[in-house]
């Protein structure tokens, strides 16, 4: 796979750094979801561990996640089936059985 180059100086020299693209020669940061598109500009959603996501996937929950207004919480493990890719800043529209409708991060799951 072959890392974007940066778009503030054009260096080749790119690393990741967590959920974000570095460049180390002008120290540019810009997040990975927004640098990588596919096709005409569709956005790529990945999760925690780098993997594409797709509408319809089953992914689990790798952190235990507090709701909002609610003494609910999704557990560790939790998972989840046929989400939806959505955009904005939670990007997966899902049902979890005893919750509910809710939206999630990509970067609290992992693709089973």
């Amino acid at each position: 796979m072959s890392l974007p180059a940066c778009p503030q100086c054009g260096s080749e020299y790119t690393y990741e750094d967590g959920a974000m693209f570095v460049c180390p020669e002008c120290a540019h940061e810009w997040s990975q979801v927004t640098a990588t598109t596919e096709g005409e500009g569709e956005r790529v959603i990945k999760d925690s561990n780098g993997v594409v996501l797709q509408n319809g996937d089953t992914v689990t929950v790798i952190k235990d996640l507090k709701l909002k207004g609610s003494s609910l919480v999704v557990k560790v493990g939790t998972k989840v089936k046929n989400i939806r890719l959505v955009d904005g800043d939670h990007d997966i529209d899902c049902k979890i059985d005893g919750i509910g409708a809710m939206s999630l991060k990509s970067e609290f799951v992992k693709k089973v």
